[in-house]
């Protein structure tokens, strides 16, 4: 069994990108033992229901997106692309923290590689007191940190990094998802963060060669903890 939370050093940098590449990988390797999660989802639009993230995992997984399937592995979705707690807010909702953890805790102890896909960044709220970064420490799970190489990149990962140390979360690696268009090279990028990350695996996912970065970060993907990173 091998359970890891994705979260990222913000919104929209790629975490579903990557969890599809990582399960499509482990595909082609021949496992079939795969599970994927994202129980909290806003923006959610029925009448584009595959193209959801939650559709898109289901599709690297090679299942169909239907109202079953997307039941079982997003139970919390939300019509507006807000904070999860303000998503909920704007149906009359309430996130369920507890039944959150208990729903996440479930699903890491299936057999086999399980990722868990968060929402937002590593500090987004999902109530009046908690925050992603008090899902994954509740659930117990290694993370895998996702950051960019965007100017400003490097403060927020490392500010992320911090966050989740601080709770007792294990990054177990740093997977850097290049920005189109960044006026930063990515490999510099890598070479800062090795420098700043405490020992913390760092590893390039390159737009022009994906494949080689996915495959790479699925090697440093073992079941053996890792020392969490601490601040001195």
């Amino acid at each position: 069994m091998s359970t890891y939370f994705i979260t990222g050093a913000g919104t929209d940098i790629g975490k579903t990108w990557l969890a599809c590449a990582l399960l499509r990988h482990w595909r082609s390797q021949g496992e079939t033992a795969l599970a994927a999660y994202k129980p909290l989802l806003s923006g959610f639009d029925p009448q584009a229901a595959a193209a959801s993230d939650a559709g898109l995992l289901l599709a690297a997984l090679g299942r169909e997106a239907d109202a079953a399937a997307l039941d079982a592995i997003n139970p919390w979705r939300f019509a507006a692309p807000l904070a999860p707690d303000m998503a909920a807010a704007c149906e009359g909702r309430r996130i369920d923290f507890a039944a959150l953890v208990e729903f996440s805790r479930r699903a890491a102890q299936r057999d086999g590689r399980v990722l868990i896909e968060c929402v937002g960044g590593a500090m987004a709220p999902i109530d009046e007191t908690h925050t992603v970064r008090d899902w994954i420490a509740a659930t117990r799970q290694p993370a895998i940190l996702v950051g960019g190489s965007y100017l400003g990149s490097l403060s927020h990962t490392l500010t992320a990094l911090e966050s989740l140390s601080m709770v007792g979360v294990e990054v177990t690696v740093i997977a850097v998802n290049e920005t189109p268009g960044a006026a930063v090279a990515l490999d510099a990028t890598v070479d800062c963060l090795r420098r700043h990350a405490g020992g913390v695996p760092v590893t390039a996912i390159a737009r022009v060669a994906p494949a080689v970065g996915v495959a790479r970060l699925a090697e440093l993907l073992t079941p053996e903890p890792r020392t969490p990173f601490r601040r001195e």
